[in-house]
This record gives structure tokens, sequence and C-alpha cells, in this order.
């Protein structure tokens, strides 16, 4: 079951005057991401073949991802009267689709699956609760904390059916690494690439990765403080096996924020080229 249903929301709270422009673009970006999460639960079905409670929840967790794309895509609109939710969602389906038709996970064992969902789960729990943090618009900033509390009941539940898996096929720390760091490094692909170009380009431009990919992380990097990035960095270390909270983390935290600034600043440079 739902935890929240989008019509609970108090849309009559939305504040024009208190929205930040750059914030916008990565809206109506992650509002078709989210909308597409009956996709990966197809995916996800096929992988987990024979696991009626994974699948289950699977299914469950897509329902939700759905209503996060609705919730956001229905606050875009109202930022911007222009755009149309449902026509960007069809071009982004018509530009970016995920291979559905499989028999095992990409990622070698359902356990490397489930740390590659726990990576996701990491990253959109992160991202929105910067975003409420960061917005001054009453509702974004509602609509984002009900977002971030479902990634994070989505992280714990990914993270322990993980533990389940983990004791049948006895993945070492550093495969959990490898896996864990290769998903995240995959941020930069073209899901978010595509989703920035259908939602916030004219139709007739051409696709570039490169300038969308820009476009996005150069406004997206720059709503993270050290205290996010403290969160993510310890949701990684919980899930591959290390101790979070401990010295390691913190200086793992401490040089993924100054890598992430420095990103930006690359970005942006990019942008303005």
């Amino acid at each position: 079951m739902k935890h929240w249903h989008i019509d609970q929301m108090d849309w009559n709270s939305f504040d024009p005057s208190r929205v930040d422009p750059e914030i916008i673009p990565l809206v109506k970006a992650a509002s078709v991401v989210e909308k597409n999460g009956l996709d990966y639960a197809e995916y996800l079905r096929r992988v987990f073949v024979g696991d009626p409670d994974f699948s289950a929840a699977a299914a469950n967790w897509a329902v939700e991802e759905v209503q996060h794309g609705d919730a956001l895509g229905r606050w875009a609109m109202l930022a911007d009267p222009s755009w149309n939710y449902e026509q960007a969602f069809d071009r982004y389906r018509a530009s970016y689709k995920i291979d559905a038709d499989v028999d095992a996970s990409i990622r070698g064992s359902r356990t490397g699956e489930l740390i590659a969902r726990c990576m996701v789960e990491t990253g959109t729990s992160s991202f929105y609760t910067a975003l409420a943090d960061a917005t001054e618009e009453p509702l974004l900033k509602a609509i984002c904390k009900q977002i971030a509390a479902d990634e994070y009941r989505h992280f714990k539940l990914f993270y322990d059916h993980m533990r389940r898996y983990l004791k049948r096929e006895k993945l070492g720390v550093w495969a959990r690494t490898r896996i864990a760091l290769g998903r995240v490094t995959e941020s930069e692909d073209d899901e978010l690439a595509s989703a920035y170009h259908t939602t916030n380009e004219p139709p007739g431009m051409a696709y570039d990765h490169q300038r969308c990919i820009a476009a996005y992380m150069s406004k997206a990097m720059g709503f993270y403080q050290p205290r996010h990035i403290d969160r993510v960095t310890a949701m990684i270390f919980k899930t591959i096996g290390f101790t979070p909270h401990s010295r390691l983390q913190k200086l793992a935290s401490s040089l993924v924020y100054r890598l992430i600034q420095w990103r930006r600043k690359v970005f942006r440079k990019q942008v303005q080229a």
C-alpha cells in the first residue's frame, strides 16, 4: 500500500513567487524518470522469477515510483504552465528504454542487482532531501520530503533482500564495492541526460548526451550540502559491508563532497562554452 497519496498534498499551497528557476528543469527530468518505474518493475520481475515475496514488493515499489513522477510532474506544470508532463513522458519513452527482456541480472547475480538498486535509492533519497532543503516553495518542499522518505524505505527494502541473497551467493566485500561504485558512475548515463533533453529542450533539437548531462549535473550538484553527502556515503558503506559513521566513512564523505564540487565546476564550464 502507498504510504501517502498524491491527492493528500496541499496543492493550493503552491507559491509561484518562491519557485527557484534552477530547480524546475531538475523536477521535470526527475518526473519522467520516476514515472518509468513500471519498466524497471518488469525487469526485476524477470530477474527474480521464483521469488514471489520480492516480486510483490517490487510491484508495490513501482506503484510508488510512478506516483513520485505524477506528483513532480503536476508540480512542474504549476511552475511552468506551458509545459505538459504527459507529452514530455511520451517523448522520454520514445527516446529511452531499458531492456526488460532478460532472464538474469546484468549485475551478474541477484545480490548484485539488489546492491545496484540500493545505490539508486541512496541517490534518489539524498537528491530529494537536498531539493527539499534547498527550495523555499512550500508545496515542492512537502512533495520532496514525502518522496525522500519513500526512497529511504525503498533502500531498506532492497537492502533487506540483499542480505537474504548474500547468505546464498556469498558475494565478497570487494565484489560488492565494485558493483556499487559501478552503479554510482552510471548516474551520468543516458537515463538522466535523455530525461533532461526530452523535458527541457524543444522537440526539434537534436539530442547530445554531453550537453544534456552537463546541463543537468551543473544544476543538481549545486544543491548538495556536506550533510547530504555524509548520508550518501554512510548508506553506501552499509550496503557494501563497511562500517558506516566511522572515520573512514567520514573521510570518504569529505572526499566525495570535494569531488562533486569539482565536477560541478567542470560541468558549468561545459554549459558556458
